[in-house]
């Protein structure tokens, strides 16, 4: 209840009238996106091939588009994975936007990458933008007793006001802890009574207490989320969290497909966590803990590095803070599954500037409203309405407040602008992908058919060949370096095969061997998220 009363006071806006939401309905539903990815894939044959994993119990497709030079297990690859979480409909634009990107325009990065893109991995959640009665959903269709009383689904939401939305309701009671906002008295703020603020109102979702329980909308169509259902953390008897870690059949084929993909270096997320704007922090004492809870030393300098980079093509005023409250898919990608972990909600309201008159607003819905309707993005908030309730028959009782879907989701207009900022970003990040190079290669004849052979073994990206938390982990692949010998020849000195943990973006190895015999030889070095190098050598 908690959880669902934050997200719509802070983040749930959309438009208030059945009109205003056509200016939003480029937005696309599960029918319209399925038809699109056939399209797109229909046009680009040789290097795009699109699959269904499963169907989640709403029965929808969970699509996983494949971009490659038609090899793609031969290349190291990164995922983008839109519809993290269902209120953040944009993330399926952009990840969409990005694979027309790179089919049409930038083509040659397939060469040397293989792209996994899951476009939208919440499709129960966000087709509620287009139902008659809409509200910020993340959970699939799966019924759920969440407030654990032995029935399911008995304490929905009501429209009460019938504009077709699910706002607040509030109630004036001198019990009650929260207030108007002194500087915007649309909005409701928890009162803090160590500044000598005293709450005059109760807050809850739109609804009635169905169940006589003292709870608002508790238990509604409320499903498991994507974006609690991991292993990392998971929020155990919550709602949305599922009977247990990887329960739902979205999130299982999902990492049934990513752990046997071992040329995965990097997952890129578009959703609520956010280490981006605002990289994560190091902390030496979490990062000792047994099970731990701390981003490591060296992937938060790499964390900082990227939000830099991050920050010049967007930059981070007014980027919200990054939101983790367990079982989620960003820090799974990090902490589990040891990849390079990059997560943006990719927009938010600008900050107001403000004039004379208007000063700029410290609260964030505040800025929004006012951010709003500078920019003409109307009934971005429902009045407060008054309405007779039948569980505060002595009380005022108004219904209002900020509209769900549009503080998460700008008009569509700004999509594209939106999109070619982030695509060039993630095109940047994977200019950086590590990639071998044999070099300073030298042989000295030592006599009675001896060579010394000595090589360097070169990472010319700029990003390491594993995390840091790969390496700690052992999950990941590590470097195999090889020698192939030819007829009659024999290694005197050194290893045959050798495996190597990782090598530090712009880093190197040495290797020595003493060989014996004539003839060609092969060295390789290779791991399926660095690609493989090899070189011939004469004797």
């Amino acid at each position: 209840m908690k959880l669902k009363l934050q997200y719509l006071l802070l983040g749930c806006i959309c438009f208030a009238s059945t009109s205003t939401l056509f200016a939003q309905q480029n937005y696309q539903t599960t029918t319209q996106l399925t038809s699109n990815l056939k399209s797109l894939v229909s046009k680009h044959k040789s290097n795009a091939k699109l699959t269904s994993l499963t169907k989640t119990l709403g029965g929808k497709d969970i699509w996983l588009l494949t971009l490659s030079n038609g090899k793609p297990d031969n290349n190291p690859a990164m995922v983008v994975v839109g519809g993290v979480q269902g209120n953040y409909l944009l993330g399926t634009e952009l990840a969409i936007k990005f694979a027309k990107n790179v089919l049409t325009n930038n083509k040659s990065v397939l060469d040397n990458t293989t792209f996994y893109i899951f476009p939208n991995m919440s499709p129960d959640a966000t087709e509620q933008y287009f139902s008659k009665l809409k509200y910020e959903r993340q959970g699939n269709a799966k019924k759920t007793d969440d407030d654990r009383d032995g029935q399911i689904n008995e304490d929905a939401f009501e429209d009460l006001n019938k504009d077709g939305l699910i706002t607040l309701m509030r109630i004036e009671d001198p019990t009650g802890d929260y207030m108007m906002l002194k500087e915007d008295n649309r909005i409701m703020v928890k009162a803090d009574t160590n500044k000598g603020e005293k709450g005059t109102y109760k807050v809850f979702t739109e609804g009635i207490d169905n169940d006589k329980d003292g709870a608002f909308n508790e238990d509604g169509e409320g499903g498991v989320h994507f974006n609690k259902n991991f292993t990392y953390n998971p929020p155990y008897f919550k709602p949305g969290a599922g009977e247990h870690a990887v329960s739902e059949l979205e999130n299982r084929a999902m990492l049934d497909f990513l752990y046997e993909k071992w040329n995965v270096y990097s997952i890129f997320s578009f959703g609520p966590a956010n280490n981006l704007s605002e990289p994560l922090k190091y902390s030496a004492s979490n990062a000792k803990k047994r099970v731990v809870t701390s981003v490591l030393e060296n992937d938060a300098k790499l964390n900082k590095q990227l939000s830099e980079k991050y920050n010049e093509l967007i930059p981070n005023k007014n980027a919200p803070a990054s939101i983790t409250n367990g079982g989620g898919f960003f820090e799974w990608s990090y902490f589990h599954f040891g990849r390079l972990a990059l997560s943006t909600p990719a927009w938010w309201a600008p900050e107001f500037k403000g004039d004379s008159i208007n000063k700029a607003p410290k609260n964030r819905d505040a800025n929004f409203l006012k951010w709003a309707e500078q920019e003409g993005v109307t009934n971005a908030f429902v009045d407060w309405k008054e309405i007779s309730h039948p569980d505060f028959p002595n009380n005022k009782v108004e219904v209002g407040g900020i509209a769900p879907f549009v503080q998460n989701n700008p008009p569509y207009k700004m999509v594209d602008s939106i999109a070619q900022k982030h695509n060039t970003f993630i095109l940047d990040v994977v200019k950086m992908q590590p990639s071998l190079l044999f070099t300073n290669l030298k042989q000295e004849k030592l006599g009675s058919g001896l060579t010394r052979i000595t090589v360097d073994l070169h990472n010319q990206g700029l990003l390491p060949t594993q995390t840091e938390m790969g390496a700690k982990s052992r999950w990941l692949r590590k470097i195999n370096v090889a020698l192939d010998l030819g007829n009659g020849q024999k290694i005197i000195s050194g290893k045959q095969r050798q495996l190597i943990t990782k090598i530090d973006e712009d880093g190197t190895s040495h290797f020595t061997w003493l060989i014996n015999g004539k003839g060609k030889l092969v060295l390789k070095a290779g791991a399926p998220q660095t690609g493989t190098q090899e070189i011939t050598i004469n004797l």
